[in-house]
């Protein structure tokens, strides 16, 4: 940002990674126009990636469709939109850093000047759950001020078309570790006599939705915020993809009955995101566990509070029998009780955010990206979590998101991947967004 004569500064809190600002101020502006990307990216293993995923490889066509790793192309030669970017963060959330700065290279070479003061903030703790986000920002309002913020992040809409996301689901994080006896026993001499907990975590994980996806924890829907007639129509009016995601992604089924998935994304969920006990495969013991532990996260809407609702779904373990502890707990503690459960919440989590579509300064975004991208798709909530409160609530700001990336970009996964064709169609919305 420097070398584009961009003023730029590392912004922190003690014990957080700093935030890359930047800051372009336009004579005459009469409003500030704010992107926010991340630098950061998910952790890894190595093996699971067929290729090192901190060096970045080109590939002229998917890795599902044999995509062959290729040489990047000279400067000013065309290029194979459908070739990929592999390297861990290409996608999310590198990709939109690199369009934001190559987009600003454009505008000036055009010879055409921005309208808005415009300010970045690129984020060095997003898949951390933004822990120290709104503590940052809430220590530097003034520095951060802006009339709206523009989150660059997040795929595209399944049909490869441009779509905007005026909110996201809230998100809470937590760990449920279930316990047998104290180390593992062998499963001959001790198999219909010791507890397992590998059994006693399956029945507890069923208890909490149907098979429909329903998520059975009382009042776990209570206070849900219904969409208004505005983004309902947004719904009504979203491209029909289920049949096409099924097929891709060698589903017989999907869970919510017969509503679709953008429908579903507007609703809150209950997700188990990891589950261990003992060992699998070739290394596999004939042993009774001695726990069992499982990930979840709740993904929560407008109308609900993270908090209470992870306190719902606790309450709802202990009356699936279970004694729950924050805690290791103590041999004492396990010896009182049958079935003991530790829940360990994960810090960072944060409420759900919708923008109304029809503000003004909202509509002035839906043009922008318009004149760059054609007819869009307009969805009023984003499934996956973004920190859309930790922005809006320190700065009293409004927050809409303009993705770039592939929806079969592998995000959080191994063989993260960016489309060719992404980019330079997102290097060409940050130009209208900047020049708005």
């Amino acid at each position: 940002m420097k070398k584009r004569g961009i003023d730029a500064a590392l912004v922190s809190v003690p014990g957080g990674n700093p935030i890359v600002f930047g800051e372009i101020r336009t004579p005459g502006a009469t409003r500030t126009i704010g992107l926010y990307a991340h630098y950061d990216g998910q952790p890894l293993d190595p093996k699971d990636w067929h290729s090192a995923p901190f060096t970045a490889v080109l590939r002229d066509k998917p890795l599902e469709q044999n995509g062959v790793v290729i040489p990047l192309p000279p400067a000013g030669t065309p290029f194979n939109p459908e070739s990929r970017l592999y390297a861990r963060s290409a996608a999310d959330d590198k990709a939109p850093i690199i369009a934001i700065l190559a987009a600003l290279d454009a505008i000036r070479a055009a010879g055409l000047q921005t309208k808005s003061n415009i300010k970045f903030a690129f984020e060095g703790e997003e898949e951390a759950n933004s822990t120290n986000l709104e503590r940052t920002l809430a220590a530097n309002r003034t520095r951060f001020a802006g009339d709206i913020w523009l989150i660059c992040d997040a795929p595209l809409h399944q049909t490869r078309r441009q779509s905007i996301i005026f909110g996201a689901r809230g998100i809470a994080a937590f760990d449920v570790t279930v316990y047998g006896p104290r180390g593992e026993l062998h499963s001959g001499h001790y198999g219909n006599w010791a507890p397992n907990p590998a059994l006693m975590m399956a029945r507890l994980l069923a208890s909490m939705k149907d098979d429909t996806g329903r998520v059975l924890v009382d009042g776990f829907y209570d206070g849900v915020e219904p969409l208004g007639p505005t983004e309902r129509r947004a719904v009504a009016e979203a491209p029909a993809i289920d049949a096409s995601l099924l097929e891709e992604l060698w589903l017989g089924s999907h869970d919510g009955g017969q509503a679709s998935l953008t429908e579903l994304m507007t609703r809150p969920s209950l997700n188990v995101r990891g589950l261990a006990s003992a060992r699998v495969g070739d290394q596999a013991a004939g042993v009774i566990p001695a726990t069992a532990i499982a990930a979840l996260d709740v993904r929560t809407v407008r109308g609900m509070n993270v908090q209470r609702t992870v306190a719902r779904v606790v309450e709802h373990i202990r009356k699936q029998g279970f004694f729950v502890v924050e805690d290791e707990p103590t041999a004492e503690v396990r010896r009182a009780h049958p079935k003991v459960a530790k829940v360990t919440v994960r810090p960072g989590g944060y409420d759900a955010v919708r923008t109304p579509m029809d503000l003004p300064i909202v509509q002035d975004v839906i043009r922008a990206v318009e004149s760059a991208r054609g007819h869009v798709v307009k969805i009023p909530t984003m499934g996956a979590g973004v920190p859309l409160e930790a922005i809006e609530r320190p700065l009293g700001t409004r927050t809409v998101i303009v993705p770039i990336g592939n929806h079969d970009n592998n995000q959080h996964s191994s063989d993260e991947n960016l489309r060719i064709q992404n980019l330079w169609d997102g290097i060409e919305l940050m130009a209208a967004l900047l020049t708005m």
